[in-house]
């Protein structure tokens, strides 16, 4: 059963090592990211699992362990999902994932930690499934749900200007900040894909999992840095 939840934005620019100069700008989102992991572990989950959009040949599931890296952005720095030693002949964690088990290595996780990576194009029911079928691996389980809003929301945005992102970003920040599952579910993956809002699939695991819950939510962060949507929420037991 799903008893605390985060979701938090992915941009390898979250990592200082990454961001280098331009590192203080993201402070205030890298704080909320860490209140929101804290109140993870502050439910006492017997298994956290982190969840983030992926390429079809990445989808899959990843098992504690698993390394990632920052190298193809420049930085000579390595990543663990968990606290496991390192998994052997395993394929490295895409990078979503390695943003997250960057966050909880900020911190002491002791946990069990398995990651899954989404297909990015997968459907709205395939994921509300996925996530069921996560709420179910444990009596306790949390799930950390990385992923951006849209990239369209300035001129100088990755995606341009579209005048449909800051409505689609409103209305996630509001199913994120009253621990919606319903309207998250009902997101539109059409839209969400032209608005590059890659952090759909994940949100909608995240509706899966939480479908027979009471939880709690609290907007931490809402911003759009770089004209790219960035929210960070928790999801709690009242």
């Amino acid at each position: 059963m799903l008893v605390a939840a985060a979701v938090c934005p992915c941009p390898p620019l979250l990592v200082p090592e990454v961001a280098s100069g331009a590192a203080p700008e993201l402070d205030a989102a890298r704080d909320a990211c860490a209140r929101a992991v804290s109140a993870l572990a502050a439910a006492r989950p017997d298994l956290l699992v982190v969840v983030g959009p992926t390429t079809a040949d990445a989808a899959g599931t990843y098992p504690s362990g698993t390394a990632g890296s920052f190298r193809g952005f420049g930085v000579d720095l390595d990543v663990r999902l968990g606290p496991e030693a390192r998994v052997a002949e395993w394929p490295p964690l895409p990078p979503t994932l390695a943003v997250g088990a960057w966050l909880l290595q900020q911190g002491e996780w002791a946990t069990p930690v398995e990651g899954v990576g989404v297909d990015e194009r997968a459907t709205p029911e395939r994921c509300f499934e996925d996530g069921r079928k996560i709420a179910g691996r444990a009596e306790r389980v949390a799930l950390l749900a990385m992923g951006d809003a849209s990239a369209c929301r300035s001129l100088k945005a990755p995606g341009y200007l579209d005048e449909r992102s800051a409505d689609h970003d409103a209305a996630v920040a509001r199913a994120l900040a009253g621990a919606d599952p319903g309207a998250l579910r009902a997101l539109d993956a059409s839209l969400a894909y032209e608005l590059k809002a890659a952090g759909r699939p994940a949100w909608q695991v995240l509706a899966g999992a939480a479908e027979a819950t009471a939880l709690t939510g609290r907007l931490l962060y809402d911003d759009a840095p770089y004209g790219v949507g960035y929210l960070v929420a928790s999801w709690t037991t009242p």
